[in-house]
C-alpha cells in the first residue's frame, strides 16, 4: 500500500523543536514535520485497523462481563435459594471476585509488555471460563466463594489489558469512539444476558441439574471454545501485527507519532516509576473510574432483582431489563462518537453524572412515584453510568504517554478503581428491599465524586497546558536532559486534552 511519503519519522525531531501543533491540526497539514500521508491510504488503513482489532476484542470482552455479572441472572432463578445463602453471603459472593481482581491488574500489564497479547488474553480466558462451568456445579457456598476468586484472578489481566492493546493502536481523537464500541458489549451482555440467561433457564431438570446451574455451564464452556478459537484471531502489539504489512506497520507508527509525537517511556528504571507512581492525573482518574463503576456494577448485579421487586415475575425482570440495557448502548455510543467529534471530554462526563443522579434521586423517592417512574429511574441510571464510564478510561489515557506509563496508568486506573465494584456488592441490603436507601444513597454518592474527580482533572490539565505554554516546564531541557527520552507525558512539549 502506497501512502508514506518522505517518511522521516517524528520520533526522531530534535527534542527542542516545537510540536505543540501535532495536537490539534489535521494530518494534511504535517508537511513541515517532514511527513505527508496519504487521505485514501490512511482511511483504508484505518478501516483495517478496526476490522482487525475491535470486533475480537469485543466479543472477549462480551463473553468477559457475562461470566462476572451472571450471577446476578441465576440468583432470582434460585441459586441463593439451593445454596442455601443467607443475609450477606450473596454480597460475600460477589466482594470476594474483586480482592484479587484489583491486586492483579498491574502486574498483569506490565507483564504484558514481554508477552504476545493473543497468548495472554486468550489463555487467562480459558482459565476463566473452567471457573465458570464450575460455578454450575458448587454443591455449597464455600465452594462458590473460592471459583469467584478463582474468577477474579484470571479475568484481572483481560480489561487494562485490552484498554492498552487498544490505544496502542489509535490517534488519540479516535479512541473514545473505538473504547465505547468496545465497551458496549458490557452493555449488551446486560441486556441479552437476562435473555439468555431466561432461555438456558428453561432447561431446569435436564441432566439433574437446576436452570441456573445451566446459566453458569453453557456461558462457560461457551468461554473455552472461544478462547481456543480466538487466539489466531486476536492482534499484537502494532510492532509485530501479523494482519498489516511491513509498509502498513511503518504507516500505522508515523501516524501515530503525529498525534503524540516523541513523548516515549519504553524503559521501566527508577525514574520512570517515579514518574509514574508520582503522577497526581492517575489517582485523580481512578477516583473518577471508582465513583462511576460502582454505578456500572450495581445496575448489572441488582437491576434484574430490583425489576423483580416492582411486582414482575423471573422471567419478566429478564425480559424487561433488555430495554434499559439497550438504551444505554445507544447514548453510550452516541457520546462517544460526539465526544471525539468535538474532541473534549469533560462535559459529557458530567452529563453522564447528571442524568445517572437524577435516577438515583427518583428512586430514593420511589414512594411518591409510580411503578412505571421507577422503571424510567433504571433507564437513567444505566444510561448515565454507562455515557460516562467509558469516557473516564479515555480521557486517562490520551493524557498519559509511553509503553509503561500507559500500561500502568490503565491497570492502575481499572484495578483500583474497581473498589467501586466492592461497595456495589455490599450496599444492597437484603433487608431493605425494596427501598434500598443505602444502596441508592452510597451509589448516588459515588456518582458525585465521580463528578467534582472530573472537574478536579479539567481544570488540573488546563492548569498544566498553561504552564507549559508559558515555558514553566522548559527547565526539563537542561536540569533532565538524559531523561528526555523516556519521560512520557512530563515532556515539556506534550499538550493534554480536556
Amino acid at each position: 500500500m502506497s501512502g508514506l511519503i518522505n517518511p522521516s519519522p517524528v520520533a526522531l525531531l530534535p527534542v527542542d523543536e516545537k510540536v505543540t501543533s501535532i495536537f490539534t491540526e489535521d494530518v494534511e497539514k504535517k508537511s513541515d514535520q517532514g511527513i505527508i500521508i496519504d487521505a485514501a491510504a490512511d482511511k483504508a488503513l484505518l478501516r483495517k485497523i478496526d476490522l482487525h482489532v475491535l470486533p475480537p476484542l469485543f466479543i472477549l470482552f462480551l463473553l468477559a462481563f457475562l461470566d462476572r455479572v451472571n450471577i446476578g441472572n441465576a440468583k432470582i432463578q434460585g441459586l441463593t435459594k439451593e445454596l442455601k445463602m443467607e443475609g450477606q453471603d450473596y454480597s460475600i459472593a460477589l466482594f470476594i471476585f474483586f480482592i484479587p481482581y484489583i491486586l492483579l491488574e498491574v502486574p498483569s500489564n506490565i507483564l504484558l509488555k514481554h508477552i504476545p497479547p493473543s497468548t495472554w488474553l486468550c489463555t487467562i480466558m480459558f482459565l476463566w471460563g473452567i471457573c465458570t462451568v464450575g460455578q454450575g456445579l458448587v454443591r455449597n457456598f464455600g465452594s462458590l466463594v473460592a471459583l469467584r476468586f478463582l474468577l477474579g484472578v484470571f479475568e484481572a489481566g483481560f480489561s487494562p489489558g485490552a484498554v492498552y492493546l487498544i490505544s496502542m493502536y489509535y490517534k488519540r481523537y479516535e479512541l473514545q469512539w473505538r473504547l465505547s464500541v468496545f465497551f458496549s458489549s458490557t452493555i449488551l451482555a446486560g441486556a441479552f444476558g437476562g435473555l439468555f440467561a431466561y432461555v438456558l433457564a428453561k432447561m431446569d431438570g435436564v441432566g439433574g441439574y437446576s436452570g441456573w446451574r445451566w446459566i453458569f455451564i453453557v456461558e462457560g464452556l461457551l468461554t473455552i471454545v472461544v478462547a481456543v478459537g480466538f487466539k489466531f484471531l486476536v492482534v499484537d502489539w502494532p510492532e509485530t501485527s501479523h494482519f498489516l504489512s511491513s509498509e502498513e506497520r511503518k504507516m500505522l507508527i508515523n501516524r501515530l507519532a503525529l498525534d503524540t509525537g516523541s513523548f516515549t517511556m519504553n524503559h521501566l528504571d527508577r525514574r520512570a516509576a517515579k514518574r509514574i507512581f508520582s503522577d497526581w492525573k492517575i489517582y485523580c482518574g481512578v477516583f473518577m473510574y471508582m465513583g462511576v463503576v460502582n454505578t456500572g456494577y450495581a445496575t448489572n448485579f441488582f437491576i434484574p432483582t430490583i425489576i423483580q421487586e416492582m411486582g414482575f415475575s423471573p422471567a419478566g425482570a429478564q425480559v424487561r431489563s433488555i430495554p434499559v440495557f439497550i438504551c444505554a448502548a445507544v447514548f453510550s455510543l452516541t457520546t462517544a462518537w460526539i465526544a471525539d467529534w468535538r474532541k473534549h471530554r469533560y462535559g459529557f462526563c458530567m452529563a453522564g453524572v447528571t442524568v445517572g443522579g437524577i435516577g438515583y434521586v427518583v428512586l430514593l423517592c420511589q414512594d411518591s412515584v409510580s411503578v412505571g417512574v421507577k422503571y424510567m429511574a433504571c433507564f437513567f441510571i444505566t444510561t448515565g453510568g454507562f455515557m460516562c464510564q467509558p469516557v473516564t478510561w479515555v480521557w486517562l489515557s490520551n493524557n498519559v504517554a509511553g509503553h509503561y506509563k500507559r500500561a500502568v496508568a490503565t491497570a492502575m486506573q481499572i484495578g483500583l478503581g474497581n473498589i467501586g465494584g466492592i461497595v456495589a456488592s455490599n450496599i444492597f441490603i437484603p433487608k431493605e428491599n425494596p427501598h434500598y436507601k443505602t444502596g441508592y444513597g452510597t451509589s448516588l454518592g459515588m456518582l458525585l465524586m465521580c463528578g467534582v474527580m472530573c472537574t478536579v482533572f479539567f481544570f488540573g490539565l488546563r492548569w498544566e497546558n498553561k504552564i507549559r505554554k508559558n515555558g514553566g516546564r522548559d527547565y526539563r531541557f537542561v536540569e533532565e536532559r538524559d531523561d528526555l527520552g523516556n519521560m512520557g507525558d512530563d515532556h515539556p512539549h506534550f499538550r493534554f486534552t480536556t
